[in-house]
């Protein structure tokens, strides 16, 4: 009598509870990391929302000699009510601060519109040159709050 070896017919149950325990663990870890990065790529909006105030507030220092003293003088538009950005605040205090308001629900742990924010802040050289800082607090009396540092842009984070 001769023995035949016979071909396996396909996965054992162990290897299969062994590749679904994998694909298990491979999710519990890509899953809250895909979803920072969503909330991180919503963050360019806010970033070209403040470029564009940053660009009309150097034109109007650089034809006028000095800072506007309310957002319509800047020619920033306030209110843009947008899918991410609710609203842009400036005040000229000491320099120049623009800070773009996060519509709510889109930063994790912020509650309603304008909960949380982040601003450019600009100072002048002695050869009047404006220098910007993107600032991770929101330092406006309307705004009350700050985002996560992993949520913002790599130029905010302090």
């Amino acid at each position: 009598m001769t023995m035949q070896a016979r071909a396996q017919q396909g996965f054992t149950l162990i290897e299969l509870m062994i590749v679904i325990a994998i694909v298990g663990i491979l999710a519990a870890i890509a899953l809250p990391a895909y979803q920072d990065y969503t909330v991180r790529s919503k963050m360019s909006e806010p970033l070209a929302a403040l470029a564009e105030a940053k660009t009309s507030i150097a034109e109007f220092y650089a034809s006028e000699g000095s800072w506007p003293t309310t957002a319509a003088q800047a020619g920033i538009n306030s209110n843009p009510n947008k899918p991410i950005v609710a609203s842009l605040f400036y005040e000229s205090t000491n320099g120049a601060l623009i800070t773009a308001g996060i519509q709510g629900g889109i930063v994790p742990g912020a509650g309603a519109v304008n909960d949380v924010g982040f601003s450019l802040s600009a100072t002048t050289r002695s050869d009047r040159s404006i220098v910007w800082v993107c600032k991770q607090s929101v330092v406006t009396a309307d705004v009350a709050g700050t985002i996560d540092p992993k949520f913002l842009p790599s130029n905010c984070r302090n």
